[in-house]
């Protein structure tokens, strides 16, 4: 049995067991959640076909994990005008595995997996992407482009120093464009003039 489903302005063909990757949706790993926007259901020649949506049925899917897209860019310019616009956005994804169709107004058979392992892995400590130095802590928002919220990102993360960002590898700006909101040019830019206030 298949179902067509609308989330996130979007619209998928789904069948029991399949997985795939939507715009965010609210939960936690290993959460049920209920995806009411189903367009069509049915199997083989037996569609039932909505108006806009099937009354009564219910897409259930298990939220396997939160993350987000590769950045993408947007670069607005004006001729002759001395204007230019650099933007990146990431959006945010939820990969979720479809357990089950429903029909009838049934409820999810399935529940929400116990939370015991979570709650523990959450009270330990939670590992950061480098080991702040020992010291002060540079005020990283005089850097153009980093305000307060990025400098908190960025000090939680273990990156604390002007010297710490000047030094950064393509390696590390690698794994900061895949765990942390900002892109690859932007933590380039960042360290550029953290060189010349580092000396």
């Amino acid at each position: 049995m298949f179902a067509v489903i609308k989330t996130g302005g979007k619209q998928y063909r789904v069948a029991a067991n399949d997985v795939l990757k939507i715009e965010k949706v609210a939960g936690e790993v290993g959460d049920i959640v209920e995806i009411g926007f189903v367009l069509a259901h049915g199997e083989g020649e037996n569609v039932t076909i909505g108006a806009p949506f099937v009354d009564g049925a219910v897409v259930a899917a298990e939220v396997l994990e939160q993350g987000h897209a590769k950045t993408v860019i947007a670069f607005k310019k004006r001729r002759r005008q001395n204007s230019r616009r650099k933007r990146g956005h990431r959006q945010l994804l939820t990969t979720v595995k479809i357990t089950e169709i429903l029909t009838g107004g049934a409820k999810p058979a399935k529940k929400a997996a116990a939370k015991a392992e979570a709650k523990a892995e959450a009270a330990a400590p939670v590992a950061t992407l480098f080991t702040a130095p020992k010291g002060k802590a540079d005020d990283l928002t005089v850097i153009k482009g980093i305000g307060p919220v990025a400098a908190g990102q960025l000090n939680e993360q273990g990156i604390t120093t002007f010297k710490q960002i000047a030094k950064l590898s393509d390696a590390d700006i690698e794994t900061i464009d895949a765990n942390m909101p900002f892109s690859a040019d932007q933590i380039r830019d960042w360290r550029d003039q953290a060189k010349e206030l580092a000396k």
